[in-house]
């Protein structure tokens, strides 16, 4: 009746259970008759015959793996689908009978030759296939995982990446562990025994310990048994061999969790620290209940009767002792990454993934942020603690200022944003605004700051809107709670408005010679009298004149407009020149870096003076800012540019505080004063034209005009050209102005003066004015020698119109026919191209005057420059010519002469074509080369008529 209670599944696992052991005791013929068919009798007596012979036993183990060798197995008809699955390769019965058959053989061969590496691999390869099943993807498969193990040599390669469900299901077809317990102890102890004969054989070690993390071990093999293993096989084996058993025994390790993976990692980091950071890693995402290959779960292994877990004995006292571990685990992991950051900075330490130690110092932070309670300590317990170092928990706030910040400064904003962060998950919000608060007082770069600034006001939106739905869901306290969310509000939108001020104190603190930095922070004040003028007194005594970035002059002359404005209130007060006076005192003493710094202070002195009518006063300063420092026999020592000068020893050598001087005395001082200054000035060697300008236009307004030329000529005897010329310019119209033609002599050497040094290039408005002078006020003759004078000496690009000049005034005076010489000389002397412009004019003054014959002696002269394909004008116009005044002879002989011309042109270009194919390396212009040879072989013909002749 008990019986016929039972179900199907429970008769099934009752028949799998009889189904074990299967090998042990090892099956023999007398006790399994089914082991040696009658088909191998003949190599049973031929084992008999040559017991000694391990070829005769290796040829009969291959043929009994051969004969019984199936790919697939053939499922007994009574198992169910379920049972295939636990059962593997036995749920075959055909197979069950082939595993003994294999293990007789082999265990018989074994007896004979306990020492053969050969037999004890193969016999321990084929019988963990039928326990362990097929690796998972084939053979193929099962070679790559091979190789890949193989290459893994050390250090973060170590170990396989892959994660524990992968390893968890790399295998297809094992005997499950609990009903088949058995068979996986007799496949261990063959292992044992394997090892006993041959315990330096480290394959036998590895594939011994591939068992402990197979996903269907047994817990009695895959926990204690498993991790002794593991250390008889690092103590059996040499040093060079233990990273290959260590392969195995930190994933072992990893698959069980707990108190025994820290133990073991631990072990090894003594041997290869450069997995510190994998053990990191293993310590933070360790559950709090590690995972065994069994399936369970449970805290540590110290022995075997804890294999079994109660999942239903999760008291509140193991949940407790649970979360201490893992807060130990934290704890231990936060403590190694900060002995790797530390190492790494020291240089006695590399990480294998490339990381810096600022980046080992941040996942260290990372975990702090992450496990506030469990890792840190609070402030109040840091204070407490004093230097004595806590070993439960770490002093996060000294770690961070002495380890980060006081390394990576240029990192600032994150570590400080950290530590922040570090106390708001703690729950301690005002430490944590007052971190803040220090972070943004102390970074150095915008970027810190931005980091920083954003973080605190981020936290002050969350805690007040945390706080608002507090107030919107509770009844109670309700006036405190408001109380608080206003407070927090005005803290927020203090801070809000403190931003530009903040980031202008980062820029400070980075540079605190940064003038405009100093600017701007005044402007930032806006109307707040009192907070500008403390910001200035504090730039000023806070900036080094010498490192100090450009415009320093300028903080102080607005300072002193600042006093002198009366303030920067709409309502200002009344001026205090007494303090713009002072702040102009001492900056004039100090020591600028540019001489026309200096020179900016000292005038915009002046003109303060001036705009409050001080005008006394306004002299005294420039004659102080233009007093020579030293005697008059170190003078021509001091040069204004030397820098290696004091700008106080050079200032008085500045143009530009004389120029205001000398204005100031022009309008408000006396007329010896002035001329002092301007003397001064030029006995300085400072003066420029402008200066010279200014002078003698100041004594021509008092009625000095003799000393005002006396100005003009040392002007130029002072300056060369380019800038004598514009002097000559002005002194030469004032003096002819003044005394028109009273002192010929006078101005006409005063003209020959001027170009006498005059270059080409200057000398055509001299010359027209003085010729314009002699129309005026001296001879017709000389003006037209002069004209003739000025074709001569003036650039060439010039003369051309300075020729159309000379004819024009010639005819005006003397009538056109006195104008033909000049024709003459200009064709002569002016280039091809403007030849033919006045060879034209020229021709067309001989019509006007009747002169045909002349007129075309022109035209054939000029005929010589004009090509018929380019000068059509010229043609056109001597065609209209003779067909207006010419007989047939004359116009044949016009197109005999534009056909020779015509040749002549193709002749040179031919010529300059083949002497450039014959030197391609020489580049020319064939125009220029044209007009060349046409220079060097003019002709003298044809008949032209002179004016002598004439």
């Amino acid at each position: 009746m008990a019986g016929a209670s039972k179900t199907p599944a429970v008769l099934e696992l009752e028949r799998i259970r009889a189904l074990f052991p299967c090998t042990f005791p090892v099956p023999a013929p007398h006790t399994h008759p089914d082991i040696v068919p009658a088909d191998d009798v003949a190599l049973e007596q031929e084992l008999l015959r040559n017991a000694d012979s391990i070829r005769t036993w290796l040829s009969y183990i291959t043929h009994v793996e051969e004969a019984n060798y199936r790919k697939r197995p053939i499922p007994d008809t009574w198992l169910s689908s379920a049972g295939v699955e636990l059962l593997g390769l036995f749920s075959d019965a055909a197979q069950r009978l082939a595993l003994q058959r294999v293990v007789s053989i082999y265990e018989r061969a074994l007896a004979q030759f306990p020492y053969a590496y050969r037999l004890w691999s193969r016999y321990l390869r084929a019988r963990a296939r039928f326990v362990l099943g097929e690796p998972q993807g084939g053979a193929q498969a099962a070679r790559a995982r091979a190789l890949h193990q193989n290459v893994l040599e050390m250090g973060p390669s170590l170990l396989d990446s892959r994660k524990q469900e992968e390893a968890q299901t790399q295998w297809d077809g094992g005997l499950d562990g609990v009903l088949g317990w058995q068979e996986w102890r007799s496949l261990a102890a063959a292992y044992e025994r394997a090892l006993m004969w041959l315990p330096a054989m480290p394959r036998l070690w590895l594939d011994y310990v591939q068992l402990f993390v197979h996903p269907k071990c047994p817990p009695s093999l895959s926990r204690t048994h498993a991790r002794r293993t593991f250390d008889r096989a690092l103590r059996t084996l040499p040093g060079s061999l233990h990273l290959r058993i260590w392969k195995v025994y930190l994933r072992w390790a990893e698959l069980c969790g707990g108190e025994t993976a820290q133990r073991v990692w631990r072990r090894y980091l003594q041997v290869d620290p450069s997995l510190s950071e994998r053990y990191v890693a293993l310590l933070i995402e360790q559950p709090a209940a590690p995972y065994y290959a069994d399936g369970a779960c449970a805290s540590v292994a110290p022995s075997s009767s804890d294999y079994v877990h109660d999942a239903d004995a999760d008291s509140e006292e193991e949940t407790e002792t649970m979360d201490a571990r893992q807060a130990a685990r934290v704890l231990e992991a936060a403590s190694v990454l900060l002995r790797l950051a530390r190492a790494a900075l020291q240089g006695t330490y590399m990480s294998p993934d490339g990381k810096s130690a600022f980046q080992l110092f941040v996942e260290w932070l990372d975990i702090v942020d992450r496990f506030p309670e469990q890792v840190g300590l609070s402030q109040k317990e840091e204070a407490a603690l004093g230097e004595q170092q806590d070993t439960t928990r770490l002093p996060v706030h000294r770690i961070v200022l002495q380890d980060g910040l006081a390394r990576f400064p240029d990192q600032a904003g994150r570590l400080w944003t950290g530590l922040a962060t570090y106390y708001i998950k703690r729950g301690d919000l005002d430490t944590a605004r007052d971190i803040f608060e220090q972070g943004i007082k102390q970074v150095l770069t915008v970027r810190d700051f931005t980091q920083i600034f954003d973080a605190y006001a981020e936290t002050s939106e969350n805690v007040i809107s945390f706080l608002m739905e507090e107030l919107a869901e509770e009844d109670d306290e309700v006036a405190e709670r408001e109380a608080e969310v206003d407070a927090r509000m005005q803290e927020f939108e203090a801070l809000m408005e403190r931003r530009p001020f903040l980031v202008n104190d980062v820029l400070l603190r980075r540079n605190p010679d940064d003038v405009q930095e100093w600017e701007k922070r005044v402007f930032l004040w806006g109307d707040n009298d009192e907070e500008i003028v403390a910001t200035y007194k504090n730039a000023l005594d806070t900036i080094n004149p010498r490192k100090a970035t450009p415009n320093l002059h300028l903080l102080f002359i607005h300072f002193a407009l600042f006093y002198e404005q009366g303030g920067a209130r709409s309502e200002r007060a009344a001026s205090d020149l007494v303090a713009a006076r002072k702040i102009f005192e001492r900056a004039v003493k100090v020591p600028h870096k540019r001489v026309e710094d200096l020179a900016e202070v000292w005038c915009a002195w002046a003109e303060m003076e001036v705009r409050n009518g001080n005008y006394n006063e306004a002299l005294r300063v420039l004659s102080r800012a233009t007093s020579a420092p030293s005697t008059q026999n170190k003078l021509k020592s001091i040069s204004y540019f030397d820098d290696s000068l004091p700008a106080q020893t050079r200032v008085f050598k500045s143009l530009k505080v004389w120029g205001l001087y000398t204005d100031l005395l022009e309008a408000l001082g006396t007329i010896d004063a002035a001329k002092h200054a301007f003397d001064r000035v030029m006995e300085l060697k400072i003066a420029n034209a402008q200066t010279i300008i200014n002078y003698a236009a100041f004594l021509e307004e008092q009625g000095y005009f003799e000393e005002a030329f006396k100005v003009y000529e040392r002007g130029v005897e002072v300056f060369s050209y380019p800038v004598a010329f514009e002097l000559w310019n002005v002194y030469l119209s004032k003096f002819c102005k003044r005394y028109g033609g009273t002192r010929l002599e006078r101005t006409r050497d005063l003209f020959e003066q001027a170009l006498e040094k005059c270059p080409p290039k200057f000398g055509r408005p001299l010359f027209l004015q003085y010729g314009m002078f002699e129309e005026e006020h001296g001879l017709l003759r000389k003006a037209m020698r002069i004209y003739e004078r000025a074709t001569k000496e003036i650039v060439p690009k010039d003369r051309y119109e300075m020729y159309l000049y000379y004819i024009a005034k010639a005819a005006a005076h003397y009538g056109i026919v006195a104008t033909r010489p000049i024709y003459e000389a200009a064709m002569e002397a002016l280039p091809d191209r403007q030849t033919v412009l006045l060879a034209l004019r020229f021709a067309a003054m001989e019509r006007k005057l009747g002169e045909t014959e002349r007129a075309r002696a022109i035209y054939s002269y000029a005929s010589q420059f004009c090509s018929p394909t380019t000068s059509t004008e010229f043609w056109n116009v001597w065609n209209a010519f003779e067909i207006e005044t010419g007989t047939e002879d004359t116009f044949r002989e016009m197109l005999r002469i534009k056909r020779s011309v015509q040749a002549q042109f193709a002749s040179e270009l031919g010529s300059m074509v083949s002497s450039g194919a014959a030197a391609p390396a020489i580049a020319t212009d064939p125009m220029a080369m044209l007009e060349a040879r046409a220079l060097e072989s003019k002709p003298s013909a044809p008949a032209f008529v002179s004016a002598t002749s004439a």
